[in-house]
């Protein structure tokens, strides 16, 4: 057997394991699956259509992210966090995710803002009430529009794997205030941080995402449903 030949199945594997990978990913940072919640590697590989080997390899590299664990029986399960916890995310976030903002403000395209502005616009026709899990992507297509056009690619990988653990904490609350995304400060803040990057004020843009994620770990943190910490 040539080396060419015996190399095969290895890159078929690393092809299986990234794309288990981003799908995994992609459900934990949109948050359809919840704090505290139990993975099989068996349901999660008949749901992607691969053997368990490249799920436990997404597995892995999910759990060194920190956006999954492994108790001491082998199960794994989405993180719980604490309050404490949640709002050092949440302030983490606010700073990372405001500078990207004010980034875009005064390196966007033409085409960028067009593109921020569609999403802010899908976002704000988007039927919250009857199609959560639509309102949430189109969240998330809003602000990584923005963070895309800040035009530093590491920063995006960056926020991303702060949205890995958000994602649970913050769809979790959404199940329960349907309206969120669609009404209130969610809104106003998204408009303000477009008009902001239209008007090329990066101060504006970086407080306007900063306080959209700020009033947004206030609301969660208020309601008292995360452990204290």
């Amino acid at each position: 057997m040539t080396l060419a030949i015996a190399t095969l199945p290895l890159l078929e594997r690393r092809t299986l394991a990234e794309s288990a990978y981003a799908h995994l990913r992609d459900l934990l940072a949109s948050g359809r699956v919840a704090p505290g919640e139990k993975l099989s590697l068996r349901d999660l590989s008949e749901a992607l259509g691969v053997s368990v080997m490249p799920v436990r390899e997404a597995v892995s590299r999910l759990t060194a992210d920190g956006a999954l664990e492994v108790a001491p029986n082998r199960a794994v399960r989405v993180p719980v966090m604490n309050c404490r916890q949640f709002r050092e995310l949440a302030d983490v976030r606010a700073g990372i995710e405001g500078w990207a903002a004010s980034l875009a403000a005064t390196t966007r395209s033409a085409a960028q803002l067009e593109d921020i502005a569609a999403a802010e616009a899908a976002l704000r026709a988007a039927p919250g009430a009857s199609d959560l899990g639509h309102a949430v992507q189109l969240n998330r297509d809003f602000h990584f529009a923005i963070y895309g056009a800040a035009g530093l690619p590491i920063l995006v990988d960056v926020i991303g794997g702060l949205w890995l653990k958000a994602g649970p904490v913050i769809n979790l609350d959404l199940r329960h205030s349907r309206d969120r995304l669609t009404t209130g400060h969610a809104l106003r803040c998204h408009a303000a941080a477009l008009a902001a990057i239209r008007l090329g004020d990066a101060e504006a843009a970086r407080a306007a995402i900063a306080e959209d994620i700020t009033r947004a770990a206030d609301f969660i943190i208020d309601k008292g449903g995360l452990p204290a910490g």
